[in-house]
């Protein structure tokens, strides 16, 4: 076998993507707000566009200024327009158009401004609310840089993740730190065992009750001693029964230590009303900013839609910008490329722009036709579809739909919801028609909270309870349906 390196010529064919392409999905797949920052950004970069303003006749000027004639005035060089006299304003505008430019017609770098997206203020979480407490307490120097090792290992949750063992050996390794940094031959004393459990009971005691617990018993437990619960029956579930305490297990207990089956649910409500995650309280949560990107509105007995781009940045492409750039005679072949392109984006985004508000409009025009049933009814009257169908039905491909209704919300006389909302699988009925999952799992979540809780509803009674209103629907999807709803079984749910 002969090797070494070979050189062959292969004649094919191979589909390349437009980079416009790229960019018209990506606008498509934009919710609101990130649509208006793009276009903020496109603003600032392309010297042929610009903003209309408030009160101006902005599409008849847009129109006029965005016609394919006009846009490919740069590229296809026709001969130069008698020269006029030259006003002070296209002066400017044609020194603003040139600058950047060298006498030898090269361009000049241009100044690269740089985006900052705004970000939300700080908050303050857990572990801030911690620290203020410990401030307040008479406390050493020592004591507070050894309630801080035990803040720092405290979760969003409020419970400790170390063991007492590796807070010690921590806050001992940076006590040791500190004396090599310092190099000073006195030796600091180190914690020990007894100060870091003595401590422990100090940070279990701030608020919120629970903090600083090592298991879902310990924080439980502690909850109740703050509320004053000590040696009650609640207390000793939760020591000696938790198990059976978590499968509801009550005359089994009650059979155990001599107490009536009713008292054990008793004290068994109680500890559910307890929080199994304090911290959480003091979660930092971001800001979240929730713009419908559509409307549905009822008038005169009609639902509308209409797209919600009332704050979106209003663009056309610069008519002073293609006066100057009409005249060939100013620039070199660089320059004619690159006004060229720039005035072929600005055409080219707000077409795309134009684009995405009505592929939006086709999608949502679908869906009110589709589900008209649940701006009547409500969710009872929610159809099943599929992207597939609504793709099939205005003539799209299925990834665009999908692109249209990633994280899009619309606003409508029952609130405002995510597009993915509407799309959901569906069973079929007795009598040939197809219901929505959603639906269903909705009428189960009404049959449950409507039950008799001393009589609760199995799922084979649900099974039941539906195939009479026309429904088929097997046990098991029952139960995945209940689980999704975070319902427990009917033997947990069953009232003493």
């Amino acid at each position: 076998m002969k090797t070494g390196l070979q050189q062959s010529a292969r004649l094919g064919q191979e589909l390349r993507a437009n980079p416009r392409l790229y960019q018209a999905m990506d606008m498509l797949y934009m919710p609101l707000i990130d649509l208006q920052q793009h276009l903020k950004q496109e603003l600032l970069e392309n010297p042929f566009l610009e903003l209309v303003e408030e009160g101006e006749n902005g599409e008849a000027e847009g129109e006029e200024g965005t016609t394919e004639g006009e846009l490919d005035v740069a590229a296809e060089e026709p001969e130069a327009p008698p020269a006029a006299e030259t006003t002070d304003d296209e002066a400017a505008w044609e020194d603003l158009l040139l600058d950047g430019v060298d006498e030898d017609g090269a361009r000049a770098p241009r100044e690269t401004r740089e985006y900052v997206e705004p970000v939300t203020i700080e908050a303050r979480d857990l572990s801030d609310h911690l620290r203020d407490q410990v401030r307040l307490l008479d406390l050493s120097p020592r004591d507070h840089l050894l309630a801080d090792e035990f803040i720092g290992n405290i979760n969003d949750e409020g419970y400790l993740t170390a063991t007492l063992e590796q807070i010690l050996s921590g806050i001992n390794a940076v006590i040791a730190e500190a004396e090599a940094a310092a190099e000073d031959d006195r030796e600091a004393p180190r914690f020990t065992m007894p100060e870091v459990e003595r401590m422990l009971r100090t940070i279990q005691a701030l608020e919120p009750a629970g903090v600083g617990a090592r298991t879902l018993q310990e924080c439980l437990t502690l909850q109740l001693h703050e509320a004053g619960l000590v040696d009650t029956l609640a207390e000793r579930l939760i020591r000696e029964f938790f198990d059976d305490l978590l499968a509801h297990r009550w005359v089994e207990i009650g059979r155990r230590i001599g107490v009536a089956p009713g008292e054990v649910q008793a004290a068994a409500d109680a500890v559910a009303r307890l929080t199994p995650k304090p911290g959480l309280g003091y979660a930092t949560r971001a800001a979240d900013y929730l713009t419908p990107d559509l409307i549905v509105e009822r008038i005169d007995g009609e639902y509308l839609v209409f797209v919600n781009d009332g704050d979106l940045p209003r663009l056309r492409v610069s008519r002073a910008y293609q006066e100057v750039a009409r005249d060939k005679r100013k620039f070199d072949a660089e320059s004619k490329e690159f006004i060229s392109s720039r005035l072929s984006a600005a055409q080219w985004l707000i077409q795309a722009i134009e684009q995405r508000r009505q592929t939006m409009l086709k999608v949502m025009h679908f869906i009110v036709d589709r589900q008209k049933e649940f701006f009547e009814k409500g969710i009872q009257g929610l159809r099943p579809l599929t992207l597939r169908e609504v793709a099939d039905a205005i003539g799209m491909h299925e990834s665009t739909v999908s692109r249209v209704t990633h994280e899009k919300y619309v606003q409508t006389p029952r609130g405002v919801l995510p597009l993915k909302f509407f799309f959901s699988s569906g069973l079929r009925s007795s009598e040939g028609d197809d219901v929505s999952a959603r639906g269903i799992r909705a009428a189960i979540e009404k049959m449950i909270a409507e039950e008799d809780p001393h009589a609760p509803l199995t799922d084979q009674a649900i099974v039941e309870r539906l195939e009479r209103d026309g429904v088929q629907i097997a046990r098991r999807t029952v139960a995945k349906y209940r689980d999704q709803l975070g319902v427990l079984p009917a033997r947990l749910r069953k009232r003493l």
